[in-house]
C-alpha cells in the first residue's frame, strides 16, 4: 500500500480502514455486489486470521476496523479479489456505463488490467487506544444515518452496528 500517507505501521495491531471505488462510482447499490465483499471477508476470517471489528458498506466506498498478522496481505487481497469479482459481475450485468468509467480511470501505465475498480493504497490508521476503537466504531456505524439512508445505525444491513445492538446481521465479526 505504499503510495498511500497512511500506513499500516503495526499489523498485529487493529487498523480503521477505508477503500474507495474509483471517481467514488455508486457500485455497491446492489445485493450482489455488496456480498462479494462479504464473502472476501468471511473466507478471510475463517482463512488467513483476520480478525473483523466493524464494517460498513456504502454505494462506492467502505470503511471497515480489522486486525491480522499480516493485515498489508490480507486488505491487498481483497481490494484485488474483490475488484476481479465485481468487474466481473458487472460485464455479466452488462454495466457497461460503470464498465467504461472503470476503463477510464485506470492509470495509462498500468498494462496489466483493463479496468482500475479501487482507489490506489488504502487508508489505514492504527487504532491505539479503547476510546479510538468506541469513536471509530461510532464513525463508520453512524455514516448511513448521516446520509439519511436510515434513522439508526443497525437497521443498515450493509454494516456491522446490529452485532454491537445485540442483533443477528450478514456476516460475523470480532466484537471488541
Amino acid at each position: 500500500m505504499g503510495r498511500s500517507r497512511y500506513t499500516i505501521t503495526e499489523p498485529d495491531k487493529p487498523h480503521f480502514l477505508t477503500c474507495t471505488v474509483v471517481e467514488w462510482l455508486p457500485v455497491f447499490t446492489r445485493p450482489e455486489t455488496v456480498e462479494i465483499l462479504l464473502d472476501c471477508w468471511r473466507y478471510q476470517r475463517g482463512s488467513q486470521g483476520l480478525k473483523l471489528y466493524g464494517y460498513v458498506v456504502l454505494e462506492n466506498h467502505c470503511h471497515f476496523i480489522a486486525q491480522a498478522a499480516n493485515l498489508n496481505k490480507c486488505v491487498s487481497s481483497f481490494k484485488s479479489f474483490t475488484a476481479r469479482k465485481i468487474i466481473d459481475t458487472l460485464k455479466q450485468r452488462n454495466a457497461e456505463m460503470l464498465l467504461k468509467r472503470l476503463h477510464y480511470a485506470k492509470p495509462a501505465h498500468k498494462q496489466d488490467r483493463e479496468y482500475q475498480f479501487w482507489q490506489e493504497g488504502v487508508h489505514a490508521e492504527l487504532i491505539f487506544s479503547e476510546a479510538m476503537m468506541r469513536e471509530k466504531l461510532d464513525y463508520i456505524h453512524a455514516n448511513p444515518v448521516k446520509r439519511g439512508y436510515v434513522n439508526l445505525p443497525e437497521h443498515w444491513r450493509y454494516s456491522s452496528a446490529c452485532h454491537y445492538a445485540g442483533q443477528a446481521g450478514l456476516l460475523e465479526i470480532d466484537l471488541w
